[in-house]
């Protein structure tokens, strides 16, 4: 058994390590694609930017908004499901699976087909709406019956929201044809197309979120002790689970404003992070904060050559590492059960 100073030195290390691993990410994201940049060019078009050089120009039109993109929204996906699964007590728990993004990108869709919306921040809060009202629905749902809320019953209620919110978009897919391919970005997920100047405004409310559920951590940590235990050593569970509520919202709802429906990050990267640093949010938060923007990232570079020369939507991907997972889980929640 190890002792707590060596604990934390693993910790420490492993936290260092991540980053490293995330750096590479983001340097091959940049790099690799149909058209290679190599990585000297990478790097030297950061401090010596050439507008004459076609890898420089690559890189700062295409590559490093779209890699900022994935790290954003990557991180986001990841730390909302941490922050699910605590408020739930639900391995299951992610904003795909729960309905979240499901409602954001209906009501994107919506106002984007019938109210001409176009702006980023104009989704931002469109997103934020429908990831709260998906959210409500679901709980609302999963605490009916005389028992409460039960695992199982938000995890039913979750499957049939999402599936409300998706027959809902492709409804009016159905009615707005014409407008097929401006929405197509927000159902099947994507990093790209995104310049950075329209990206970056966007970035602060992320990281405002970030920071504030690694401040609420060691709350965090106390509430996982139970409700009757949290209250017994001061602390307020209710305005507790209202914070957490909300920083899902923002975090699943800015992810989808983003990069549109991904899936699959919010439930995959939570139980890989446990396995090493157990359930301790002080270190949980940020190493699935690093591991969702690296999966991302990787996810992203895969797209790219998966059906040459065209790309396969980001979201096929994270679904295609995220569905055995999610089988395995919940196979594994059956036979404890």
């Amino acid at each position: 058994m190890l002792i707590p100073y060596q604990a934390r030195s693993l910790r420490v290390g492993l936290l260092l390590l991540s980053a490293v691993a995330l750096l590479v990410s983001f340097m091959v994201s940049v790099a690799f694609g149909q058209y290679a940049v190599p990585l000297q060019s990478v790097w030297t078009s950061f401090f010596h930017y050439d507008p004459n050089s076609i890898d420089h120009v690559v890189v700062h039109t295409t590559r490093l908004s779209r890699a900022v993109v994935a790290v954003a929204v990557g991180s986001a996906l990841a730390v909302s499901g941490v922050l699910m699964q605590t408020l739930t007590r639900n391995p299951l728990a992610s904003p795909a699976i729960f309905g979240v993004n499901a409602g954001a990108v209906f009501f994107i869709v919506l106002f984007a087909q019938f109210f001409s919306v176009s702006e980023l921040n104009d989704y931002l809060w469109i997103a934020f709406f429908g990831a709260a009202l998906a959210g409500a629905l679901v709980y609302g749902l999963g605490a009916m019956g005389h028992d409460g809320l039960s695992p199982v019953r938000i995890v039913l209620a979750g499957a049939a929201i999402s599936a409300l919110f998706v027959a809902f978009t492709q409804g009016l897919l159905v009615i707005g044809q014409e407008g097929l391919d401006s929405v197509l970005f927000w159902i099947a997920g994507s990093v790209s197309g995104r310049e950075l100047d329209v990206v970056m405004p966007v970035l602060p409310y992320l990281g405002g979120a970030l920071l504030a559920a690694l401040v609420l951590a060691p709350h965090i940590n106390i509430l996982l002790s139970g409700d009757d235990v949290a209250k017994g050593l001061g602390q307020n569970t209710l305005l507790l689970k209202v914070a957490l509520s909300v920083l899902i919202i923002g975090l699943a709802g800015a992810s989808v404003a983003l990069a549109g429906n991904i899936g699959f990050i919010g439930l995959v990267i939570p139980h890989m992070v446990r396995a090493f640093v157990g359930n301790d949010h002080k270190w949980l938060i940020p190493l699935a904060a690093i591991w969702g923007a690296s999966l991302l990232l990787l996810s992203d570079v895969l797209s790219r050559f998966v059906l040459l020369p065209e790309e396969v939507p980001i979201g096929v991907v994270t679904a295609l590492i995220g569905t055995p997972f999610f089988i395995y889980l919940a196979r594994k929640g059956r036979k404890h059960g």
